[in-house]
């Protein structure tokens, strides 16, 4: 009988860390930076929605948005300052 695994001797020196636990890094590091995509996404709405309101109100109205919901959206803090 012949040991399928001989034939393959770099499958030894290539796993240092436990099966699937890369494949987890790699996951939580891209959930990481979507995350942070996200968050820098909406930081750059409300950012937005400021200058509009301060420079142009008038289109406001335009994309749709209440005065209020304008407000309410500029006054949301980051989660940890909450």
């Amino acid at each position: 009988m012949t040991n399928g695994f001989a034939s393959v001797p770099h499958r030894a020196v290539r796993r240092r860390t436990p099966v699937g636990q890369a494949s987890r890094r790699r996951y939580s590091l891209a959930t990481l930076r979507n995350t942070i995509a996200a968050w820098r996404g909406r930081t750059r709405y409300r950012w937005d929605l400021k200058r509009i309101s301060e420079v142009n109100p008038h289109l406001i109205d335009d994309i749709g948005l209440t005065r209020r919901q304008v407000e309410d959206e500029i006054a949301k803090l980051p989660f940890w300052q909450r």
